[in-house]
């Protein structure tokens, strides 16, 4: 009898210590760095673009139990917009759940300023550049060649971080000395010009004639160019 009854006191005592080795303790940044690998492989970037995912912190006074099997991680509901909420669940013989909130933005290469720009100024490689932004942001069609740009002048206050437009730029400019070409079959004829309007590429605008005197709408070409067809 003594004998059984050690023997069944070392059962319940391997079986305890058995539960106890199988459990595995996670760490709140162990849970946060989960459900963050769980969203990015579900979510999947716009073309040339990227996800950005913030997690939120566990509330400290929440407990987090051992667990016996591998922690599942989910959507429960539909999500759409910026805000899910993800669910962390133990299904163990003592199971549990918590959900955690995350942060979904989706962002896009953007042409910005790096620097304040004024009125007037010209656009060069050291007060631009292609960073991605918040597509929440973004507000008509944006900019994303850097190349394109270069030379242009801005026709109003750029503030530094901000993107730029085409409305906010300009590549041939009111006032600036340009170079017309007019074409009719394979007779090209080139003439100097004031631009009355500004544009940028394939803007129709006004520009006067510096020998004849008379106002003709040609598209911008390139930077001081237009093209008019005869």
């Amino acid at each position: 009898m003594n004998y059984i009854r050690v023997f069944s006191s070392f059962l319940i005592v391997m079986l305890f210590m058995s539960y106890n080795c199988a459990a595995v303790e996670y760490d709140r940044d162990f849970i946060q760095s989960l459900v963050k690998k769980y969203l990015q492989e579900q979510i999947s970037p716009p073309a040339n673009g990227k996800i950005a995912i913030k997690v939120a912190t566990i509330d400290p006074r929440v407990t987090i139990k051992p667990c016996q099997t591998p922690l599942q991680v989910n959507i429960p509901e539909k999500y759409s917009g910026r805000n899910v909420n993800v669910k962390i669940s133990c299904s163990d013989s003592t199971p549990w759940k918590l959900f955690l909130p995350a942060k979904i933005m989706t962002t896009l290469p953007v042409l910005i300023a790096s620097k304040n720009i004024t009125k007037g100024s010209v656009l060069t490689t050291d007060n631009t550049k292609v960073a991605f932004i918040d597509s929440k942001k973004i507000r008509g069609e944006r900019l994303t060649d850097q190349s394109t740009v270069l030379g242009a002048k801005a026709e109003r206050r750029i503030g530094k971080g901000r993107a730029i437009s085409k409305r906010s730029i300009c590549i041939v400019c009111k006032g600036d000395i340009v170079t017309i070409t007019a074409k009719a079959d394979n007779l090209h004829i080139k003439t100097q010009g004031v631009a009355i309007s500004s544009g940028n590429i394939n803007d129709q605008i006004r520009v006067k004639n510096s020998s004849s005197g008379k106002v003709i709408n040609p598209k911008v070409k390139a930077m001081n160019q237009v093209i008019i067809n005869l």
